[in-house]
């Protein structure tokens, strides 16, 4: 995230001759890119909006066309770049689901009691698994299912989990 922007995309090449980029969606809802009409490209350190005149979905990869792009080599400047919406283009979520950027730097309470800090969410077909950071440094990780959370609140940035649920440190064998 820069500012107040959020990250989906980063383009990977040009596609095609015709200032098409493909890109590798960070986002799980790739249906967004479709309904976008404004992105945001970091170019030197700052945040540039370009229009999107045309998605196409192609093997698997998203391909943007932006405004102004009209072949390949007018696209060799946005290769490696990170793309961000603002806040009004964030995918709506149902109840109970939540950003990764949202729950990441959430304290995290056991029993009512801090046992640590979020520090990144792991993305597996199964579930998510969090990753917390306890006092001493340790890492816990927790499978961001129903049986161990019982209540997240976005805007304090806390995480309660399931009363006595089972921890299962990084380093344990």
């Amino acid at each position: 995230m820069v500012s107040d922007h959020f990250l989906i995309a980063e383009i990977k090449s040009a596609f095609g001759v015709n200032g098409f980029v493909a890109v590798d969606s960070f986002s799980d809802f790739n249906n967004r890119f479709f309904e976008l009409e404004k992105v945001y490209i970091e170019i030197f350190g700052n945040l540039k909006q370009f229009i999107v005149e045309d998605v196409k979905q192609t093997d698997n990869k998203i391909v943007l066309k932006f405004a102004g792009f009209h072949s390949d080599a007018d696209v060799n400047v946005l290769i490696g770049r990170k793309v961000f919406v603002d806040q009004e283009n964030l995918v709506r979520l149902d109840a109970d689901t939540y950003f990764i950027h949202d729950l990441v730097k959430s304290q995290v309470f056991r029993n009512s009691q801090l046992i640590g800090t979020v520090e990144d969410v792991f993305v597996f077909p199964a579930n998510d698994v969090i990753v917390v950071v306890d006092n001493s440094a340790r890492k816990i990780l927790i499978p961001a299912i129903k049986d161990y959370i019982k209540t997240f609140n976005s805007e304090e940035k806390r995480l309660d989990l399931v009363n006595d649920c089972d921890l299962l440190y990084d380093d344990e064998n």
